[in-house]
């Protein structure tokens, strides 16, 4: 492929600080989703055909004028999206897709809460989420991460900076969530977890916080709740059937509701990593 765009996710940065599960020893190339031009294709690969525009997923060398990946891994960049967008749709959008319905089960009129809705994966689970028939709460912490939640769909936003999560929360969804989307970890954990129904399902996404959260198990015991580890990147390199089954679903499911949005939010993203830089 010939890269014409490639997605900077959080796991880039972990990789390059060494500070990621799997420590690679320097020099590497970070950069693990791109988007570009299939320039070459090996003996016996009927499709993709050299021209075809594609997004694929490739561990790591991203950052980079060429990679290769495997012909199965390609997808086809569908015309409504433009190469910089289309890189930004694996990593957020699967983590999503795998974690809402099939990690945490996620049913039509059920409610979610979003925490870490104004990164990259906070708002692809709002998007997914409510494709998938959910209502969606989320929090963030400034106005210009709460504009973004709103834009991707979400119903009510907290503002995790002034308000009581667990009371919030439970308020808005008259008792409690079904289910939590957690990639921040740290401090919001503990209330978050508090703020499920009976039977309401944890997702431990990640920790953008830098802090690894110590749950009350009690918390989990005595309320018949679930906390669920969600992993895509290691799944979908394991089961690469499920992983190519979870893909065409999320392009009939999931989609098309979403592409009108994806535009703006990627402004939103770069309008608060601007302010942040700057402060």
């Amino acid at each position: 492929m010939a890269v014409e765009a490639a997605g900077v996710n959080y796991v880039d940065g972990l990789f390059v600080h060494g500070r990621y599960q799997i420590k690679l020893p320097p020099p590497f190339v970070p950069g693990s989703e791109v988007a570009g031009t299939v320039s070459a294709v090996g003996p016996g690969v009927t499709w993709p055909t050299v021209g075809t525009r594609v997004v694929a997923v490739c561990g790591l060398g991203g950052f980079a004028e060429q990679v290769v990946v495997p012909a199965a891994g390609a997808v086809r960049i569908p015309d409504t999206l433009d190469a910089a967008q289309a890189a930004t749709f694996a990593q957020s959008h699967c983590t999503a897709m795998f974690a809402l319905r099939d990690r945490g089960g996620l049913s039509a009129g059920e409610t979610v809460l979003v925490l870490g809705a104004g990164g990259g994966v906070g708002p692809a689970a709002v998007q997914v989420a409510t494709a998938l028939g959910a209502t969606v709460l989320t929090g963030a912490s400034s106005e210009d991460k709460r504009r973004a939640a709103r834009a991707a769909g979400a119903v009510a936003v907290l503002d995790t900076s002034a308000q009581s999560l667990k009371d919030a929360a439970r308020e808005f969804s008259n008792g409690g969530v079904d289910l939590i989307y957690d990639p921040v970890g740290g401090d919001l954990a503990d209330p978050a977890l508090r703020s499920l129904l009976v039977g309401g399902r944890y997702l431990v996404i990640g920790f953008a916080s830098g802090t690894i959260p110590s749950l009350p198990l009690n918390q989990v015991l005595l309320r018949n709740r679930s906390v669920v580890g969600v992993d895509w990147g290691a799944w979908s390199m394991s089961d690469a059937a499920g992983q190519h089954a979870l893909r065409r679903d999320y392009q009939v499911t999931v989609s098309s509701p979403i592409r009108n949005v994806r535009a703006f939010l990627i402004c939103a993203w770069l309008m608060i990593f601007i302010r942040s830089s700057r402060s």
